[in-house]
């Protein structure tokens, strides 16, 4: 029944057509935002000053007048009752990865036996969501659940189905944060600050530095009916159990390869819907791995940005399932073939241009660039172990060092160009500078090509690459939110350049010039960063050896590697940016390795339950067919003959007893494991018990699971193969 049952799902899901999608007649252009509440839609449905103020709070971060909320409320609900919404909803960012909601009704009573439609101020400013079941890491208790969510303006509203979807942050009754957003407006708003003052020294009339994210989010595409033929994938997004298929990805022939069609008509709709949204979807293509893909938008405000990409996993997920798939964000759904990333093109720039572009057109714009890459790597390098926690997952565990990730050592490639320019800073005497009159002075700098991305190869194996005018932190999950990178990296830039001036104003005060002092600044920081450097293959087992010799962080345990957010250098950091209390990073970090102990423990149990009850009866049944063949044979020819015809079987057979035996014995070691685990009080020390035990021993029987897969019979295995599962029909 289970091999018939396989093969109708098989044929199920390879009989679908693409389904057809209705391309609206306009331009992108012309349909972008059709369903957010921007600067267009504010100018026509807002009083004038109130549009006025609304773009103040916007383009230049002024706190928001409350007395314009009941205006800005009515408009939002004129434009939205346009489009058919009747609810309205804040929309948030609790620390699960996902995102939350709760639906409101433009709903009250008229008094007089009916009911109105109303939105006020109020209501769209702040709302109380309770929201206890969220984790808070001990903030909160169960019985003191209050929690708000306040309105993000710097987020447009928008629209999805018949609701109004309000952007918003999440913090406790007592105003610790509750998400990703809060601690990332928070570190946005530092390196702003930060960055703004070191870019007064090139130029005074810069007023703001904008944090840009370019988010690359990959992904994997299965058949629905495979997909719910898999328990393991429905459980976890991965394939606890699965040997690999003839054919993987080792021809290459997949990556930027022809798009199957039922796939580009899923793409083109999530474009469409993206578009709609206004998220500026750019790219699409096929990836390295069979039914692996990726789309990238443009460039964006990192706060605006990562709502963006946080709505648009959302979309790919609702959009995959008109479409009879099933969109895997995880960051390993599939062993021996890549992983999944989400690369964090990363960058500042303010309205006079990008801080990391090069060349310029004054020595003093050439001594800008190197002085931002030297202060960002210093960031990078002072917190290479915090960035890695802030990266680290039971999922991403999976894909880094492994098929094109990185490795899990934070370290960055600058090429053969940006690597000798910063040489020669260093090396270049004291007459390097001159000053040339009153208002000008020259600098010994090389020529800075045009092209800097032209003049080095790319490293796939570097976490954090110069990749030209933007540092690609290539380390990101798949599934993950980009929040908690980004507010660790904006902090710790924001901190190197904090120190930065500190150090060149200490040196003006003693009468250097401005010019030299920021170079003398620049050459010790060069000096200093060197160990974070690294242009060479990180998978090499050399570089692990080098890596700890200069002091890096080599830890490969994640619930060990979360102990770098309590380390005494981090909690300075964000106590120095005001990000985030040590009392919020201790909560941050028991939800982190709580949330990896369950993951780890709904692996083991739904792997358990697989194994127990779907792999072992199919392998015992095939395993007495084989017994009942050789019986038969011996009782019809000689023992010598029947020795030998039943040779070959009477080998299945034992190696399948080998493997049974094995994968029954440690299920119940895995089980025991996990019993003596959940006993552990400490979060910490249980996430590191189950790493330790738990993982380890469902990766054992794997190995054992993935052998008899390819003993038993095909029509008897009871789930759906590789084969199957990585080749769109």
């Amino acid at each position: 029944m289970a091999a018939n049952l396989r093969f109708k799902v098989v044929g199920e899901a390879f009989s679908h057509t693409p389904v057809s999608v209705e391309c609206p007649t306009e331009r992108p252009s012309e349909y972008f935002g059709k369903y957010v509440f921007n600067k267009q839609k504010m100018f026509k449905y807002l009083p004038a000053k109130v549009y006025q103020k609304m773009c103040d709070v916007i383009d230049n971060g002024t706190p928001l007048d409350i007395t314009i909320a009941d205006a800005v409320a009515e408009g939002m609900k004129k434009w939205a009752m346009e489009l058919g919404v009747t609810h309205y909803t804040h929309w948030f960012q609790p620390l699960t990865e996902g995102t939350a909601e709760k639906h409101d009704g433009f709903v009250e009573h008229d008094w007089k036996g009916g009911m109105v439609e109303e939105f006020e101020g109020k209501l769209l400013v702040q709302q109380e969501p309770d929201a206890s079941s969220f984790p808070s890491g001990g903030i909160r208790s169960t019985f003191e659940a209050r929690g708000y969510s306040a309105w993000d303006p710097t987020s447009p509203v928008f629209v999805i189905g018949d609701t109004l979807m309000i952007p918003t942050i999440f913090i406790s009754y007592t105003g610790e944060a509750l998400d990703y957003k809060v601690p990332l407006k928070k570190a946005l708003y530092a390196v702003d600050k930060a960055a703004t003052a070191v870019c007064q020294y090139f130029n005074p009339d810069v007023k703001k530095v904008v944090s840009n994210l370019g988010w690359e989010q990959e992904y994997f595409l299965v058949d629905e009916a495979l997909y719910s033929a898999r328990p393991d994938l429905v459980m976890t997004g991965r394939t606890l159990m699965g040997h690999d298929s003839a054919k993987n990805q080792q021809m290459d022939d997949h990556y930027f390869g022809s798009i199957p069609a039922r796939v580009e008509e899923f793409m083109k709709d999530i474009e469409i819907t993206a578009l709609e949204l206004g998220i500026p979807c750019k790219t699409r293509h096929n990836e390295v791995a069979p039914n692996q893909f990726e789309l990238a938008p443009i460039f964006e405000e990192t706060n605006l940005a990562v709502d963006h990409n946080m709505l648009m996993m959302s979309i790919m997920k609702r959009v995959a399932r008109k479409h009879h798939f099933r969109c895997l964000l995880h960051e390993k759904p599939f062993k021996g073939v890549n992983g999944s990333g989400k690369h964090n093109n990363w960058s500042l720039s303010t309205d006079t241009g990008i801080l990391l572009h090069a060349p310029g057109k004054t020595p003093m714009d050439n001594l800008r660039f190197v002085t931002f890459v030297v202060e960002t790597l210093k960031g990078v390098y002072d917190h290479n172990g915090l960035l890695k926690a802030s990266i680290m997952s039971a999922t991403n565990a999976h894909r880094l060092g492994a098929n094109e990730a990185p490795p899990a050592i934070i370290s960055s490639f600058l090429g053969k160009t940006v690597t000798e320019l910063l040489q020669h800073v260093e090396d270049a005497d004291e007459n390097a500078l001159a000053v040339v009159g009153k208002q000008a002075f020259k600098l010994d700098l090389p020529s800075i090509p045009e092209l800097l991305i032209d003049n080095t190869d790319r490293n796939r194996t570097s976490p954090f690459a110069f990749t030209g005018n933007r540092f690609e932190f290539r380390a990101v999950g798949s599934e993950a939110n980009c929040a908690s990178a980004m507010l660790t990296l904006n902090s710790a830039v924001a901190e190197a350049l904090m120190d930065f001036k500190v150090r060149v104003d200490a040196l003006i005060a003693e009468g250097v010039a401005k010019e030299a002092a920021v170079l003398k600044v620049v050459r010790e920081d060069i000096k200093y960063i060197k160990p974070i450097i690294f242009n060479g293959n990180g998978y090499g087992d050399e570089w692990k050896e080098e890596a700890a010799k200069r002091g890096l962080d080599c830890e490969t345990s994640a619930p060990l590697i979360f102990d770098n957010y309590l380390k005494e250098s981090s909690v300075e950091l964000f106590a120095k940016t005001k990000v985030m209390t040590a009392f919020e990073l201790r909560a941050r970090n028991e939800i982190k390795w709580e949330t990896y102990t369950k993951k780890i423990q709904i692996e083991s149990r739904i792997f358990g339950d697989l194994c127990l009850n779907h792999i072992i009866p199919v392998v015992t049944k095939y395993q007495s067919m084989l017994i009942d063949n050789v019986s038969k044979v011996f009782a019809i020819f000689p023992e010598a003959k029947a020795k030998e015809i039943s040779k070959e079987n009477l080998t299945i057979i034992e190696k399948i007893s080998e493997h049974e035996s094995f994968i029954i014995e440690n299920v119940d070691k895995m089980v025991e494991a996990r019993k003596v685990a959940n006993k552990i009080e400490s979060e910490r020390e249980k996430a590191v018990a189950y790493h330790d035990t738990v993982a380890n021993i469902l990766e054992e029987i794997r190995y054992h699971v993935d052998k008899l897969e390819t003993i038993v019979d095909d029509e008897s295995w009871p789930l759906p193969k590789y084969r199957e599962l990585l080749f769109i029909r």
